[in-house]
């Protein structure tokens, strides 16, 4: 048994009725099949990308089941030949359900290894530790000049002996 999901857009202008009972056939053909039905979404009237069949917007239905690859085949197939199914596509999902568990284990396995992270001091209290004395603040003093230019004070003391 492999897990698939089915999504298949349908007319907008097709009934209600005839949608539902559109996915009661297939729910219904998948557990005559020995598959199980998980999970069918219907997501409304969507506009799609670019134009098919002359349409601009469509139903989009989601069918999430466990399958052998034989049921999966007779789905497309009745997807193929039905009026009101513009568009549909399978996807096979059990291989990245797979890939995300045993990305999990093992980012479970490098917390369990990792040391705990040592306990945060909330913002109202201090760090835990001495406690380095504060100097008191003090005013700037002037930043030095580049070597070969003269201060501020020193051009207006030049200034003075030159006029006198």
């Amino acid at each position: 048994m492999r897990v698939y999901e089915e999504l298949f857009i349908v007319k907008p202008d097709a009934p209600e009725e005839e949608v539902d009972a559109y996915i009661g056939q297939l729910k219904e053909l998948i557990t005559n099949g020995k598959g199980t039905v998980e999970k069918a979404d219907k997501w409304g009237t969507r506009k799609l990308a670019y134009r098919v069949q002359k349409y601009n917007e469509g139903v989009y239905v989601l069918l999430q089941f466990s399958s052998s690859p034989e049921l999966v085949k007779e789905i497309e197939r009745r997807m193929r030949v039905t009026d009101m199914v513009i568009k549909f596509i399978t996807v096979r999902i059990d291989e990245k359900t797979k890939k995300i568990e045993k990305r999990k284990k093992q980012r479970d396995k490098r917390a369990a290894r990792r040391p705990p992270p040592p306990p945060m001091a909330s913002p109202m209290q201090p760090a835990p530790g001495p406690s380095l004395p504060t100097a008191p603040a003090m005013p700037a003093a002037p930043a030095a000049a580049a070597p070969g230019v003269p201060e501020a004070g020193a051009v207006a003391a030049v200034a003075e002996t030159k006029e006198s």
